[in-house]
């Protein structure tokens, strides 16, 4: 029989205080997730939270390392420390780590042979659409597709992270939703007297979900100029990317394209981390700060109400809740995340 080390065993238990059930940390811990806007990691280590794991992102011969939150000596959380000379520095005692997360100094034996155990828990990084990717059982690299960031035609902008009280089911399924506009968003784009949902479809691909939804619902903020001739039919198309991020292109006059990649980043079962990436071939002239601010605008609408909402986790029994021809989209998903193995009563 083999025998596992001590430092992978640690690596396979579940965190301390962790919120989700085994199963469901098991099976979201094989995912892709953003931590961290790729700007704010430099050569200060920063703290973050994933899935109930502490972990420290820095940068190490320019590129990001993350690790888990640990020095096996006596504990202590590496963010605390520093990084110089390209090594990370624990706040302790003074141990050193290289970026492949070796020991390389323990300044109290500073001649003794250093064992090779004593090593840091590393993670696979990804740096993608200004974010940090990572995933805790660093499966193989499953980043969204999100085609307008690098296509030389479009304009990109970064809003800050955005933290909500409230689960990333939950927060999913509400940026999925077509029938809460004309109710959440009436301050900010939608008329509280459009509230009819008109009939739509959903596809499934593998494990993607597409929707495209025709209204009439303007997507221009309240009190920018609206060019949309009378009787326009706005497309919104939904592309959802299990568990926990979903693509919205928002098809404006003129063939414009507003692009933008909602990613619920699951701190803990109950907290949510949202990045959200953003696109568009028109108005490239506005400035960014008021796009930045018309998007913080809608996410603290949604945001009210994710954090209001019982049961604060996602039902994924369909039994558990009513349902609309509207859910249609929000049924696909609970059903996509059942499929992956997520507990059928409730997940994150």
């Amino acid at each position: 029989m083999t025998k596992i080390s001590a430092l992978a065993e640690f690596q396979m238990q579940l965190p301390r205080d962790c919120t989700f059930t085994p199963n469901d940390w098991q099976v979201l811990s094989q995912y892709w997730y953003p931590v961290a806007i790729a700007e704010e990691i430099q050569y200060k280590p920063v703290s973050v939270k994933l899935l109930d794991v502490k972990l420290v992102c820095y940068r190490s011969h320019g590129k990001v390392v993350i690790a888990r939150d640990l020095c096996f000596h006596r504990g202590a959380p590496l963010s605390l420390g520093w990084v110089e000379n390209e090594e990370i520095v624990c706040p302790y005692h003074g141990f050193r780590y290289n970026c492949e997360g070796a020991c390389t100094s323990v300044p109290a034996h500073p001649t003794a042979k250093i064992s090779p155990k004593l090593k840091l828990i590393m993670y696979p990084v990804v740096e993608k659409y200004g974010l940090i990717w990572t995933s805790l059982a660093g499966t193989e690299e499953q980043i969204p597709e999100f085609s307008g960031w690098d296509d030389p035609d479009f304009i990109n902008i970064l809003p800050p992270s955005f933290d909500i009280a409230g689960s990333s089911g939950r927060q999913m399924e509400g940026f999925l939703d077509v029938s809460h506009f004309a109710y959440v968003h009436a301050n900010s784009f939608a008329d509280p007297d459009n509230t009819e949902v008109p009939q739509y479809k959903v596809r499934r691909e593998g494990n993607e979900l597409f929707a495209d939804y025709w209204s009439t619902v303007s997507n221009y903020g309240k009190g920018q100029e609206n060019p949309a001739p009378e009787g326009f039919m706005w497309l919104r198309a939904f592309r959802v990317f299990a568990p926990f991020a979903a693509s919205l292109t928002v098809h404006f006059p003129e063939d414009g394209k507003l692009m933008i990649l909602n990613c619920a980043s699951p701190v803990s079962a109950r907290y949510t981390r949202l990045f959200c990436p953003i696109s568009r071939n028109f108005d490239k002239s506005v400035p960014i700060e008021d796009t930045i601010n018309f998007n913080l605008q809608v996410f603290s609408e949604d945001r009210a109400m994710v954090e209001a909402q019982t049961p604060e986790d996602l039902p994924l029994d369909l039994t558990a809740e009513a349902h609309i021809p509207a859910d249609r989209t929000s049924i696909a998903y609970r059903q996509l995340l059942t499929e992956l193995g997520l507990g059928r009563n409730y997940t994150s």
